[in-house]
């Protein structure tokens, strides 16, 4: 039986035009998704698709403007029984927060698979073609669901919690952490490495009217209390430090982000390492920091702004919520 998929397109390297095979500047989001399924519709993937355009931007440009339509089609995507998966086109820059803010935010019984390009589709080697044939062996698997939203960039498969981007070139640029990939896929294969772990779980939350405020600060050998506080306004109710080693930062910008947690933002601990797992200290609690485990700082931000929307304040609850993911 084929399976039926719904494309919705974001835009990004994928839908990307160069006007010449070999010269490196290209236009992102330039080919529209009913041109892209239908330049797909030659590669003879066992699947009817859909497809809707939510965005044809560089992903540099996604924000709470694009992100909001996409929910909203994702959801209706997933409420229809006829459609047994999704698959989201995106630019790579920020792809790994879109798809950790779908995975906060959307239920778990069904597949949706996050996909890009590094090469834009009129490139010697263009890696869209087969990213975007293999999204659609893994959404059409019965085993995808139950996982959360993923993530397929050069035949593997990521969990939207560990993925990340580590090169600017190359089609091998995406990464996971903790977990490394949690599957390998080829146009005409597929394995994974472990049960599904999220079977029959609903949303973690809903969608938020808005978006809160939360500063992501990027620590640094002489950063100071000043330097903090030029990046941080009336209307930050959170901070996410991007901090050096396990979420360090210099004595000044601890006596200040205290300062701050006192009066009530939200200060999140994070690494600005590729590999920062970041456990809770000694003084975190006479601090008011909370650890972001082994969530990213861009990572960190996104489920902060969540739990602040969803009215969660308290540190301890907060802390709770980071120790989850």
């Amino acid at each position: 039986m084929t399976t039926k998929l719904t494309v919705l397109a974001t835009g990004g390297t994928i839908a990307g035009i160069a006007g010449s095979a070999i010269t490196p500047g290209y236009r992102s989001g330039e080919i529209g998704i009913e041109d892209y399924l239908e330049k797909v519709g030659g590669l003879g993937l066992e699947a009817e698709l859909s497809g809707k355009q939510i965005a044809n931007i560089d992903s540099a440009d996604i924000g709470p403007m694009v992100w909001t339509p996409l929910h909203q089609a994702a959801q209706a995507a997933l409420a229809d029984p006829a459609c047994q998966g999704v698959i989201v086109t995106h630019g790579t820059d920020t792809l790994e927060e879109t798809a950790f803010l779908l995975d906060q935010t959307l239920p778990a019984d069904k597949p949706v698979v996050v996909v890009g390009a590094m090469r834009p589709a009129d490139a010697v080697g263009y890696d869209g073609l087969r990213n975007f044939a293999n999204a659609v062996r893994v959404a059409s698997d019965p085993d995808a669901a139950g996982r959360g939203v993923l993530v397929v960039m050069g035949d593997r498969i990521f969990a939207a919690r560990d993925v990340y981007k580590v090169r600017t070139r190359g089609t091998e640029a995406f990464r996971g952490f903790p977990r490394e990939s949690v599957g390998l896929v080829t146009p005409a294969s597929l394995e994974w490495f472990g049960a599904p772990w999220r079977t029959g779980a609903g949303a973690a939350f809903g969608w938020p009217k808005s978006f809160p405020g939360v500063a992501i600060v990027y620590a640094y050998a002489g950063l100071d209390g000043a330097d903090l506080n030029r990046q941080v306004s009336d209307t930050t109710r959170g901070i996410v430090l991007a901090g050096v080693g396990e979420g360090n930062m210099p004595d000044g910008v601890r006596q200040e982000l205290a300062r701050l947690a006192s009066r009530g933002v939200c200060v999140i601990r994070a690494s600005r390492a590729d590999e920062g797992l970041v456990d809770r200290e000694d003084e975190d609690d006479a601090n008011g920091f909370v650890a972001a485990r082994a969530l990213n700082p861009q990572k960190a931000r996104i489920l902060l702004q969540l739990l602040l929307a969803a009215g969660e304040s308290d540190p301890a609850t907060i802390q709770r919520a980071f120790d989850m993911r």
